[in-house]
């Protein structure tokens, strides 16, 4: 870990310093579990009290406020509190191994410089790994397979035959990229698999979480655009395309043939009906179930997913329906009474 002073981080951030600059920092912690020496952020009013008992040694703020600790105050402190953590405690270190005598590794696929090939990793025919790259153990690449620069993949991922990842992109343990999608024709009650010809294309600076699953698409790609971060147990049908820059919380479900705007975030457990149009900056509350095509800047919720306006407005009458229910009884009582005396 590095150690410095506050007034560094703040040139580093583009931020400023309110209180004593000449603080140390060593490293960062949350609100409640700092200690003299670190760091903290606050982006999130519900946690402003803390403020007021946290032991940090310096806090990350978006404005100038009354504190105990030094604050650097930063126009997006969830960002500069990022920048600190590198600066402070740098990413996850690989180790470089070269390549292992102990990979299989096909007489034509080729390697870039610098990359490091663990032991039982698989590199097959005609498949070609750039520079600087981890494979780690159990890595799987089909035949074909195309791997960028600067690529981690993690224990046990599996890029499947003439798939392409871009460069810089990471892939946590366990995750397959290229799997055949869930296609099957059904006759006479039996279902028979359709080939799946098409590729998994994952493009530059994306992340998948552990345990994902990417399908080949069945004619066309299925595409993850550029700069998406994708949780854990993701799994994404064939053919959709995931534009740029999305977030998908852990365990979202996504048909296939599904196109993604821009800049769209999904909550955990969103699940997309097959062959919908989500469009750009949507965002997509937890455990939503979109079913129809949703529009430009949208925010959805619910089951069926619907505007979140509206939802919260029906979701606001649940509780108390009951008593409604209770009470258009007995308005439809008092309506039959009427009735029977109007005809006595």
């Amino acid at each position: 870990m590095a150690e410095t002073t506050l007034q560094e981080l703040a040139q580093r951030t583009g931020g400023r310093v309110v209180g004593d600059g000449a603080t140390v920092i060593n490293s960062a912690a949350t609100l409640e579990q700092a200690r003299p020496g670190q760091i903290t952020f606050l982006n999130n009013q519900k946690y402003l009290p803390l403020l007021k008992t946290t032991r940090a040694s310096a806090v990350i703020v978006g404005e100038e406020m009354e504190s105990a600790p030094p604050l650097l105050v930063s126009a997006d402190p969830y960002y500069a509190f990022m920048q600190v953590v590198v600066f402070l405690h740098g990413h996850r270190p690989h180790a470089d191994v070269g390549v292992s005598p102990l990979a299989s590794i096909a007489p034509n696929a080729r390697i870039g410089e610098n990359s490091n090939v663990h032991p039982f990793a698989t590199i097959s025919e005609n498949a070609t790994i750039g520079r600087n790259c981890h494979l780690y153990p159990g890595v799987f690449i089909g035949p074909g397979g195309r791997i960028g620069d600067d690529c981690i993949m993690y224990p046990n991922v599996v890029i499947y035959d003439g798939c392409v990842v871009g460069s810089r992109v990471i892939i946590h343990a366990n995750s397959s990229i290229g799997q055949d999608g869930y296609g099957f024709a059904t006759n006479s009650g039996r279902h028979h698999k359709i080939p799946q010809i098409g590729r998994a294309v994952i493009e530059d600076d994306v992340e998948i979480g552990a345990g994902c699953a990417i399908e080949r698409g069945t004619l066309d790609d299925t595409v993850v655009g550029q700069g998406s971060k994708i949780g854990d147990t993701v799994t994404i049908g064939h053919g959709t395309k995931i534009g740029p820059h999305c977030l998908l919380v852990p365990q979202v479900g996504i048909a296939g043939s599904v196109t993604l705007g821009h800049h769209c975030i999904l909550g955990g457990q969103v699940g997309v009906v097959g062959h919908v149009k989500v469009g750009n900056l949507v965002k997509i509350g937890a455990q939503a179930g979109v079913i129809n095509d949703v529009a430009d800047n949208a925010t959805i919720i619910g089951s069926p997913a619907i505007s979140a306006d509206k939802a919260r407005r029906a979701y606001s009458l649940i509780e108390h329906l009951p008593e409604m229910r209770k009470k258009i009884r007995a308005l439809e009582k008092r309506l039959d009474n009427l009735d029977a005396s109007e005809r006595k």
